[in-house]
């Protein structure tokens, strides 16, 4: 009877899927013959490949509930993949030389096009670690992240167009002015929580974006900033292939930066802040916590690195204008830190690298890229809420014997 219950609602599963690809999968116009073309092949396919991955997802989730029933009987403690990769330190360190020894080795063996696409990928893991201070360790719903993204790749393009300045002398000035947005933001937004939160964000990174578009005599307006100059080695300007190898290595050294920052902010005091202002607002104001400063904190460190990572991005491309600062971009970089795991650094670097990596290296799916992620992101929060390497939270308990020393524990954060 049970497997007639998920037969059948496996079966409504696949018909409403192929209700909503329908005109996606089977309609194409076709605007050179005036013909329109029925694919119902298409939507057999959309039928089937949903019936069964509904059935097995069915099959996993009932599993996994009854391991959770399993474990939460016998009262034992279930470790994080993080925690059992770092108990092992054996096989810890190998496998960071391996990673190490790849990346080093990985521009000299693969093509120009190869390196640009994974110094992409990097620019992204350092945009997702600076986004994870504000969402995933303070829990602030920040949806206009791309505006800071925009004003770092501005102050560059801008400067170095009236100015001729370099690439190094206005990193530190992108990551200036992306603080001081950051904090510009954060002013207005003290009071809201949630869903406000997220509209007043979002609507602040669509300004941003609408006065880059629309004032010519300051942005160029729609026709963008063209001619940016590359980083320079020592004052000399290599050329394009060397250039993309030396950026390459440039992303890699600020990835080793962030990740070292971020992990020790998320140990410190302030860290420590931003998580118990995530979980309880009130509860963090009680304790004597400045909810006002730990909030202007995280917005501004947050922005600091998409600005860094703004300046990057205008080296990178030489060319910048209002329409790669959209709102999908935001969306990309927050989907990176919920897939990858809520205030988890590992996480976020593998969901980087799947989200920005995949559809490089899956063009043939380009027409449905859009399909492909969203079921990706309804799976993930099926079958893996709390992302692909979550977080591990440390829970602490005092013994039953006087003077007894505090013991911890850590635990699968969800």
């Amino acid at each position: 009877m049970k497997l007639l219950t998920s037969f059948k609602k496996s079966f409504l599963v696949s018909i409403w899927f192929m209700f909503l690809t329908f005109p996606i999968m089977v309609i194409r116009v076709n605007p050179i013959e005036e013909i329109i073309e029925w694919r119902w092949w298409n939507m057999l396919l959309v039928g089937g490949c949903s019936f069964v991955l509904s059935l097995l997802g069915r099959y996993f989730l009932e599993k996994k509930e009854l391991m959770a029933k399993r474990v939460a009987d016998s009262g034992v403690i279930a470790t994080t993949f993080k925690k059992r990769l770092f108990e092992q330190r054996a096989f810890a360190v190998p496998i960071l030389i391996i990673i190490s020894f790849a990346a080093i080795i990985f521009p000299f063996i693969f093509s120009t096009y190869q390196t640009s696409i994974m110094t992409t990928a990097l620019i992204y893991v350092v945009l997702g670690l600076g986004l994870n201070i504000v969402v995933g360790l303070a829990g602030l719903l920040d949806l206009g992240y791309v505006a800071f993204y925009a004003v770092g790749a501005y102050s560059y393009a801008l400067l170095n167009y009236h100015f001729g300045m370099g690439f190094w002398a206005v990193l530190p000035i992108g990551a200036g002015l992306g603080a001081v947005f950051g904090l510009l933001l954060g002013f207005p937004v003290l009071r809201l929580r949630g869903d406000y939160l997220a509209i007043v964000t979002l609507g602040f990174g669509e300004i941003i974006r609408l006065i880059l578009e629309n004032w010519n005599d300051f942005s160029q307006g729609p026709s963008g900033i063209a001619n940016i100059s590359r980083p320079s080695l020592f004052g000399t300007q290599l050329g394009l292939e060397a250039n993309t190898v030396y950026l390459y290595f440039i992303m890699i050294g600020f990835m080793i930066f962030t990740i070292f920052v971020v992990n020790r902010l998320q140990n410190s005091r302030i860290g420590r802040a931003w998580i118990a202002l995530r979980e309880d607002e009130i509860a963090c104001q009680a304790m004597g916590i400045d909810k006002t400063r730990t909030k202007l904190n995280a917005f501004a460190l947050g922005a600091t690195w998409a600005g860094m990572m703004g300046v990057v991005f205008a080296a990178k491309t030489t060319f910048i204008n209002p329409a790669s600062f959209t709102f999908l971009e935001s969306a990309i970089i927050l989907s990176i830190v919920v897939m990858g795991g809520m205030g988890s650094i590992v996480g976020v670097i593998v969901a980087a690298f799947i989200l920005i990596l995949l559809p490089e290296y899956l063009r043939a799916f380009s027409d449905y890229r859009m399909l492909l992620f969203g079921c990706i992101m309804v799976v993930m929060m099926v079958f893996r809420p709390q992302g692909i390497i979550s977080n591990v939270r440390r829970t602490y308990r005092y013994g039953n014997n006087k003077g007894q020393d505090i013991n911890h524990r850590e635990t699968e954060e969800v």
